[in-house]
């Protein structure tokens, strides 16, 4: 195999930092539209904002796709996997401090965090919060998915080592997806049948398995095609050459989703079969926003995303995601504007303009110090020095082996 068809299906796709920021425009929006009661009034705008927890299924999507990508690489280049303790070091790097942060500021300084508990402290600083009911502090009702996702974090590399093969390919995306189509599934069905709270066990991993597995089946694709494999999952490529047609196609499922079959517009509990529909809904709105990224040829959609200001809103996403609850409470609390009550439109600007400078502080001060500590540990095993014959190798054949 080729140098230059092995590097390729690992080539960074800065363009997907900016779909992080739709993620999390569209959760800040849904809730949003939640504080200011428009989520469950009768406008036209009531279903959009409803569902703009959308988002989350952006987030899900997103990391599936990019966290097996590599573990996908290695199996189509028989190369080596990602190690497990260095994986989970620069996860836990990029992830906790800026949590930790959040945490402490918002159990300190909300004003409807009174009175915070040891097992408040205990449960949030160890992202736990999630397994009882109703333990969900104020400012930090976002971190379920956060949670969850971390839940992810934690056993993708025994995913991986299960999905792995002895014939060189990336993987299995029918497989894949059909597996987590079988987790969610079976987690709806009893959610149905009453053995599990659908109070409760709605925001843990086994729930999203279809956000997560799509993202990693889409991985498993863009490195077969990348490595010239599979060449019939080529119409993704093709697909991916039409943005405009995938995202009018998004919209249309989001559409779908906004009508009560996606289950109730606010805290209510769904049905298994809403849930479950729901679950379907966004996973496809995620894949269809995704796909004009991820696949295709350059197109002027992923100039936009790759821009410069896109790039740094990706960036600082993670923040916006932490910080944006904190910044809309104090709104409100500042402006004496009570629950259910607002101008919408004015409290999501001044709440993304509130969430971006707490966002910006977070990455400069915690997060970006704590991603460079990342790189420096554990460190990587040096590689054997080259014989004198080795050293003589041309610079491809030396490329392709590294």
């Amino acid at each position: 195999m080729s140098a230059s068809i092995s590097q390729r299906s690992l080539h960074r796709l800065p363009a997907l930092d900016a779909v992080r920021v739709i993620g999390a425009l569209a959760v800040i929006g849904h809730h949003v539209g939640f504080a200011t009661g428009v989520n469950t009034g009768t406008g036209p705008w009531a279903g959009f904002f409803a569902r703009l927890d959308v988002g989350v299924a952006v987030f899900f999507v997103l990391s599936g796709f990019l966290l097996f990508r590599p573990y996908a690489h290695a199996q189509a280049t028989a190369t080596a996997r990602p190690g497990a303790g260095r994986y989970l070091w620069r996860r836990a790097m990029r992830i906790l401090p800026a949590y930790w942060v959040t945490v402490v500021v918002c159990l300190l300084a909300m004003p409807r965090d009174e009175p915070v508990t040891g097992a408040d402290w205990a449960r949030h600083l160890t992202l736990t919060q999630i397994y009882q009911h109703n333990k969900l502090r104020d400012g930090l009702s976002q971190t379920w998915s956060l949670a969850t996702e971390v839940a992810f974090y934690l056993v993708l590399p025994l995913l991986a080592l299960a999905l792995a093969s002895r014939r060189r390919r990336a993987g299995r995306p029918l497989l894949i997806l059909g597996c987590a189509a079988a987790i969610t599934g079976t987690w709806v069905s009893l959610m149905g049948l009453g053995v599990l709270s659908l109070g409760l066990h709605t925001m843990w991993l086994p729930a999203y398995g279809l956000w997560f597995g799509s993202g990693m089946a889409l991985a498993a694709i863009h490195v077969s095609l990348r490595n010239d494999y599979a060449p019939r999952w080529r119409f993704l490529d093709d697909l991916g050459g039409a943005p405009l047609a995938c995202w009018a196609a998004a919209a249309a499922v989001l559409a779908i989703a906004t009508t009560p079959i996606a289950g109730p517009r606010d805290l209510a509990e769904p049905t298994a079969v809403e849930f479950g529909l729901k679950m379907l809904l966004y996973a496809t709105f995620a894949v269809l926003l995704v796909l004009p990224i991820a696949f295709g040829p350059d197109t002027r959609s992923k100039a936009v995303f790759s821009s410069g200001t896109a790039h740094w809103l990706g960036t600082v996403s993670y923040g916006l995601f932490l910080w944006h609850p904190f910044a809309l409470e104090w709104i409100q609390v500042i402006g004496g504007i009570p629950d259910f009550n607002g101008d919408t439109l004015d409290i999501f600007l001044l709440t993304v303009a509130g969430g971006l400078l707490l966002a910006s502080i977070s990455y400069y001060v915690v997060e970006r110090p704590f991603q460079r500590l990342s790189h420096r540990w554990p460190r990587s095993p040096r590689p054997p020095r080259p014989s004198t014959t080795e050293s003589q190798r041309p610079v491809a054949a030396a490329s392709a082996a590294s």
